[in-house]
């Protein structure tokens, strides 16, 4: 009987209404079957294994993420008046968040892959989390301003309301949220994953103490079509 090396993400079908899957090795026998089965395709790789196989099957890159690693008494923590967390928050708002809070994500930057398509595929992200209460409300002077969503270890995702940007509050704000996250879990090390071309982001992480230890690199491969009009 043949391995079968692909597997189904039902959570990425959903947002793109086609079979989607996350290939398990680089192996050639894995890519074969890319070619053998319709649907939406992800593999993520080690930035120096050789990539030609990927060309060859149809594979095109659309990011790197390098893993930031934290320690929890490497934590700096920046204090400033007005912060609050909080578990209670209006689900719609945090939702509206999501919807225009991430726009350089992998799926963005996937030629084949609707811009409407990638804002809601964030989204039902966003409202699973809310469903497992994997998210804290960032409030500013009793102002909903962003949210820290999390699973286990990682830091998955940070959104600010893009009426608080540039108001010197993102690095506080994920500070404390880390704080929290170390303080629930009774963790030891706190991780996140993010893309280079985030400089922001990726500073932002370093200057609270993360260090950076691994990377990989994600492609992706459409063999069909997507539907139109959905």
């Amino acid at each position: 009987m043949m391995e079968n090396y692909l597997q189904p993400t039902p959570w990425d079908k959903r947002n793109f209404h086609v079979e989607t899957y996350e290939v398990t090795t680089l192996s050639e026998e894995a890519l074969k079957q890319t070619n053998e089965t319709e649907g939406h395709f992800t593999l993520k790789t080690d930035p120096l294994a050789n990539k030609e196989n990927l060309r060859k099957y149809g594979f095109y890159y659309v990011d790197t993420l390098i893993e930031p690693v934290c320690k929890k008494d490497d934590l700096q923590v920046v204090e400033k008046e007005g912060i609050e967390l909080s578990r209670t928050f209006p689900t719609d708002e945090i939702i509206a968040i999501s919807g225009e809070a991430f726009s350089g994500g992998r799926f963005h930057r996937d030629p084949e892959i609707p811009n409407f398509m990638a804002d809601n595929r964030y989204r039902n992200w966003v409202k699973d989390l809310i469903e497992e209460d994997k998210i804290i409300a960032l409030y500013y002077q009793n102002e909903l301003a962003g949210f820290y969503a999390y699973q286990d270890d990682k830091v998955l995702l940070l959104g600010i309301h893009e009426a608080f940007r540039g108001k010197g509050l993102t690095k506080a704000f994920t500070s404390l949220a880390v704080q929290e996250h170390f303080h629930f879990s009774e963790l030891e090390t706190i991780r996140t994953s993010i893309s280079p071309s985030n400089l922001a982001s990726l500073n932002l992480f370093l200057s609270l103490g993360f260090k950076m230890r691994g990377a990989v690199d994600i492609y992706h491969k459409l063999n069909g079509s997507l539907p139109v009009g959905v």
